[in-house]
């Protein structure tokens, strides 16, 4: 499973490399292969994978839904710490290992927020983030099937932290595949639970919902590489139209 995972992760970074270049001057040059992932991921989610989250917040009590949502969260302060390492963020992986030591004790494994009661800052940082710090761009837009946006940069990071700081990953290292499958499925209804508002905005404010969360996407992207700093080139949302003589400040 390494040796996939690291030969995975060397094409993605090969690609980034070819791509880097040409997707400066067009953020999308695999639309049409990235527009038919989407709609089979819309289609997907609309049949599935939306009514199962709709049912989990209906049936499982708010606190519940906290705490499994809390414990995900801690397990990706790992993922945290490394990169902020990485990009010599020491003061940040210093607070983003407090922050996991504190909820995985006092916070039983994470399930409470302890380390937030005590308003101890979080400072998320992944792979994608740390090589966009580096100054490597983002490659080509992609949507991948189920997981949804992302860009070559973007899998190359999922990729690296998924093998190097992602405990659900150690289970299945470990032969206990039923427990890793198990949480997997638990972690992506949680995360698709999180973001049914989000994705009933998109639906109902968008004309084109893909190139609405293409460019949503990758505006993200480009604040969390720059820890939250607006892009000096915001990028717009290709149905708007932008007066040149007056127009207002993007402010987020």
């Amino acid at each position: 499973m390494q040796t996939k995972l690291y030969k995975l992760f060397t094409a993605c970074l090969f690609g980034l490399l070819l791509t880097g270049c040409a997707s400066q001057a067009n953020k999308d040059p695999l639309e049409g292969m990235n527009r038919g992932i989407y709609k089979f991921n819309d289609v997907a989610d609309k049949a599935v994978f939306k009514p199962v989250a709709k049912g989990y917040k209906a049936i499982a009590p708010t606190p519940v839904r906290t705490g499994i949502n809390n414990f995900f969260n801690n397990l990706r302060t790992i993922t945290s710490v490394l990169n902020n390492l990485l990009q010599f963020k020491l003061a940040d992986a210093f607070s983003e290992t407090g922050r996991f030591v504190i909820n995985s004790t006092f916070g039983i494994a994470g399930f409470i927020d302890v380390a937030g009661m005590d308003h101890v800052p979080v400072n998320k940082e992944d792979f994608g983030q740390t090589l966009g710090y580096w100054g490597v761009g983002n490659g080509a837009y992609i949507v991948l099937p189920f997981l949804g946006p992302s860009t070559v940069r973007d899998t190359t990071g999922l990729i690296f932290d998924t093998a190097t700081t992602d405990p659900i990953h150690y289970t299945h290292n470990i032969g206990e595949i039923r427990l890793h499958n198990q949480l997997r499925l638990a972690q992506f209804i949680d995360k698709r639970t999180e973001l049914l508002d989000a994705t009933d905005l998109v639906d109902e404010a968008s004309l084109d919902p893909y190139a609405f969360m293409r460019d949503a996407y990758l505006q993200h992207r480009a604040n969390a590489v720059e820890d939250g700093v607006e892009s000096k080139e915001p990028i717009k949302d290709e149905f708007e139209e932008v007066d040149t003589e007056n127009k207002p400040e993007n402010k987020q």
